[in-house]
């Protein structure tokens, strides 16, 4: 197990290196210039200022000097500061990734529980009404786009009954309640459309673990149904099921982007979305490689996991 453990560690390495890469280079080539943004109209800034300002960020360098001097800070943990604020981004992210962290579990909580639920029992009943109606809400959620989603959540429960908040943030430490308030229609509106997909995988894997022999076998034996569902069903279709989970859990991570916009969430997604239209590069450099790296840790996580369930992986 051991040795399984650090060879994901070490594939991991050139997996992020790779996204540093591909993201340095993807972030140079947005329009615009950062200097130009930061400093707005000002018509007064001369060309001489504008030169000493990019040199003071060592935005004069050669690219692959810029790429170099990033990936050695990042290296000695050190994500660097913004160009706007000058802050450093530890700091902002230990503000805010506990945001995103909280939405995305609630999002996680409430796609996983009814989906392998319903999943489970649409495979029990197949061609009955509740599995053409669980593929009806697998196909409508799976079309619909997250951000449409939530736009009509919004119009529904905020506009029309008025329960919940369209927009705003409250930490949980001041009050509970309104936190789970503000957090109830992003999380829906990111975790329905991760439910109909977990729904119709869930359903997949459960009908093809019914078809197999064993199964057939222990029907005929006489066990009950419950038995065979727990016993030899369940623990064969969990393998991949838990696989899917995994994977889209943590792309979760990529839809807070749009949704916490939308919601006027200070998380990482609003963080990252508004450094973009600001174009600064340390900013969104650094945090994309952060949600890289919690991409790839869960991914070994969830590798680990199948491991320990299913023993013929560890010798590979």
């Amino acid at each position: 197990m051991l040795k399984f453990i650090i060879n994901r560690l070490l594939l991991t390495i050139p997996i992020l290196i790779g996204v540093s890469l591909v993201t340095f280079i993807i972030v140079r080539n947005i329009p615009g210039d950062p200097v130009h943004t930061m400093l707005g109209m000002d018509r007064r800034t001369t060309p001489e200022q504008i030169a000493n300002i990019r040199k003071s960020y060592g935005l004069d360098q050669p690219l692959p000097v810029q790429y170099g001097k990033w990936l050695f800070h990042i290296v000695q943990g050190d994500l660097g500061n913004s160009l706007r604020t000058r802050r450093p981004l530890t700091t902002e992210l230990a503000l805010r990734l506990p945001v995103t962290a909280e939405l995305t579990i609630i999002a996680s909580i409430i796609a996983a529980i009814p989906a392998l639920a319903f999943g489970i029992l649409a495979a029990l009943k197949r061609n009955s009404s509740l599995d053409w109606s669980a593929t009806a809400v697998t196909l409508l959620g799976v079309s619909i786009p997250n951000f449409l989603l939530a736009t009509l959540l919004v119009l529904v429960f905020s506009f029309k009954l008025r329960w919940l908040p369209p927009l705003g943030y409250v930490p949980f430490k001041e009050d509970p309640l309104a936190n789970l308030k503000s957090m109830i229609l992003p999380a829906l509106s990111l975790g329905l459309p991760l439910a109909a997909v977990l729904m119709r995988f869930t359903r997949s894997a459960v009908l093809e673990v019914l078809g197999q022999e064993y199964v057939r076998v222990a029907r005929a034996k006489g066990l009950p149904q419950m038995r065979v569902l727990f016993r030899h069903v369940l623990p064969n279709a969990g393998i991949p099921i838990l696989t899917i989970i995994g994977i889209q859990t943590a792309s979760l991570l990529g839809g807070t982007v749009i949704i916490e916009q939308i919601f006027g969430l200070p998380g990482v997604g609003k963080y990252i979305y508004d450094a973009i239209s600001n174009r600064d590069y340390p900013v969104v450099q650094s945090v994309t490689l952060v949600i890289a790296t919690i991409f790839v840790l869960v991914s070994l996580l969830v590798d680990i996991l199948y491991a320990v369930l299913d023993p013929r992986l560890r010798t590979r």
